[in-house]
């Protein structure tokens, strides 16, 4: 196993635990340094905030941890490609990588339906690394539509 592999397995646990709240199965951790510093999964039916991705909290987590709004070096895995909102924070937080499991032909703004990663588009670029335990982030997002048909 690699290190992206293991660290996704981490937001694997986290789109579990959204899974079993009965929210869209999605998670995401930040690693800085090697450890992880924020843990996060869907909180939008609890929280009742359409802005409570996965990514968003992350984040949000990410910056208290580290007492700064910049999170260069940082590193968000996430099981599903981000939203042009997670992007946009992620870009404004300077976060350097996005490891991403499935990408999402709906939302998706890593290049599924937007690009707003592409290099020289805003004044931070952000390395993407696709496909990292798909089929397993996959899965359980196709589990959880199909349990809601």
């Amino acid at each position: 196993m690699n290190l992206h592999e293991a660290y996704m397995r981490y937001a694997l646990r986290e789109a579990q635990k959204a899974y079993e709240a009965e929210e869209v199965p999605v998670g995401a951790v930040i690693v800085y340094e090697g450890e992880i510093i924020a843990r996060a999964h869907n909180q939008i039916r609890l929280l009742k905030d359409p802005t409570a991705h996965a990514e968003m909290i992350a984040i949000t987590q990410a910056a208290a941890h580290l007492g700064n709004e910049r999170l260069s070096g940082c590193c968000l895995y996430t099981t599903l490609e981000p939203c042009a909102m997670c992007v946009g924070a992620a870009v404004l937080g300077r976060i350097g990588t996005i490891v991403l499991g499935a990408n999402d032909p709906k939302t998706g703004a890593c290049g599924s339906v937007v690009e707003l990663t592409r290099p020289g588009l805003f004044n931070h670029d952000i390395e993407i690394i696709r496909g990292i335990m798909e089929e397993e982030s996959r899965a359980l997002l196709q589990s959880f539509f199909a349990g809601r048909r």
